[in-house]
């Protein structure tokens, strides 16, 4: 394989040029980067809480907590958040950020510049809630915001850090149960506007279907279609419980998911019905989710699971294979985040590339299975445009154990 200029201009037989930079890859596996299509960086703050709750137990725990946070500590959740990311072969994440410490929203400064350091590219979704306890949603009222003010940041953010290519904006209210209907609207709106995608949460578990019929007497997905959002514009997080009818709607109309199969497992949601969505035409792709319900928070592990998870709801062991896994990691998350610049090794595509150490996989007649199957796996080299993020296993843009003392003594300080 070569590249240059930031694509990729030649696979398969390549012969070395005058001037090349030669990586020799002899033994190892070579993949387009990964994608991680919803991600939550700050909460790298508060791993190994609520190890009990359920998602609304969860929250209701973690919400004061999260409240306590400043731009600096999810300055500091984010560099070893994308950090683990790299290592794990992510070269695109999608970080859903809709907590703004006391409605400063330099924050999102601080997450573009922590991925501005490490190397990957991020979409960085300016997240929001405007529904606080008082007026009947789940959060907290001191971490909510005022809908104009969100509108007025998400125009800021926009201008300030959407490049279309390394740094990608998206408009994303947080859940159904956390935003009024009215800031759906209008999130729409603009990011329309803009030429920008949506997403949010949706259909994750059970208590958000019995909220939504309760407050709205309509099923999540139907209140998704009532506000504007179920369109080819949009990917949703999680997708647990669609019944059959919701499914073939989705996929008609292009409506992609996030499939976070380690963090529902952890919070008892559910299994994503990921085969039947993609047999509908919905796009999916892997989420490693936030690092307080995924504490590994890595993706590369994402695509064991996967695949586990998938077999288990169909209890059929030929149902997801594991090229399934490696195409919901590479080419399905690049389709959710409206990517066809990424996701396959081809020419002309962007040379965002992983090569991952085989010493271990010589004896597997097939280096797929053993790759997705096998132990978990840091990549040995990690390519971002080109650009080397990771090189012999090791960080390039950043030392990670400096990062990881800076979260320590950050994290500690919120501990009860």
């Amino acid at each position: 394989m070569a590249f240059g200029d930031g694509r990729i201009v030649a696979v398969g037989s390549v012969p070395e040029e005058p001037g090349d930079e030669v990586v020799r890859c002899d033994g190892d596996l070579i993949t387009a980067g990964l994608v991680n299509t919803h991600h939550h960086l700050y909460q790298w703050m508060t791993r190994g809480r609520c190890v009990g709750c359920d998602l609304f137990g969860w929250l209701t725990e973690l919400y004061p907590v999260w409240g306590k946070l400043d731009v600096e500590d999810v300055r500091a959740a984010a560099l070893v958040g994308l950090a683990e990311l790299a290592r794990s072969g992510c070269t695109t994440a999608a970080d859903h950020h809709y907590l703004v410490p006391r409605a400063d929203d330099s924050v999102f400064d601080a997450l573009a510049e922590a991925a501005t350091t490490i190397g990957i590219r991020l979409h960085l979704a300016r997240g929001s809630m405007d529904l606080g306890e008082s007026d009947g949603g789940l959060p907290p009222d001191h971490v909510v915001e005022d809908l104009d003010a969100i509108l007025a940041s998400t125009e800021r953010v926009i201008e300030r850090h959407h490049d279309g290519e390394r740094i990608v904006v998206t408009v994303a209210p947080c859940s159904p149960f956390s935003v009024t209907p009215e800031l759906m609207k209008e999130s729409a709106a603009l990011a329309r506007r803009h030429g920008l995608r949506l997403h949010t949460h949706l259909a994750e578990t059970l208590d958000e279907e019995r909220d939504a019929l309760q407050r709205f007497g309509r099923r999540p997905v139907d209140l998704l279609e009532d506000l504007g959002w179920v369109a080819d514009d949009v990917w949703v997080a999680h997708g647990v419980h669609f019944d059959d009818a919701e499914v073939t709607r989705l996929g008609a109309a292009g409506v992609g998911v996030a499939h976070c199969p380690s963090s529902n497992a952890r919070l008892a949601a559910g299994m994503c019905r990921v085969v039947d969505l993609e047999r509908a035409g919905a796009p999916v792709g892997l989420g490693v989710d936030g690092a307080a319900s995924n504490e590994a928070g890595r993706l590369q592990p994402e695509l064991r699971q996967s695949l586990y998870t998938a077999r288990q709801r169909a209890t059929r062991p030929d149902t997801f294979l594991p090229a399934d896994a490696l195409r919901l990691a590479t080419e399905g998350g690049a389709r959710c985040l409206g990517r066809d610049d990424l996701g396959r090794l081809e020419p002309g595509l962007c040379a965002d590339v992983v090569v991952w150490p085989g010493d271990d996989l010589a004896d597997v007649p097939d280096p797929l299975a053993g790759f997705v199957l096998g132990p978990d796996r840091l990549a040995r080299h990690v390519f971002v445009g080109g650009d080397a993020v990771v090189r012999d296993e090791e960080l390039l843009g950043a030392d990670l154990g400096t990062l990881r003392r800076d979260l320590a003594e950050r994290s500690r300080r919120l501990w009860p």
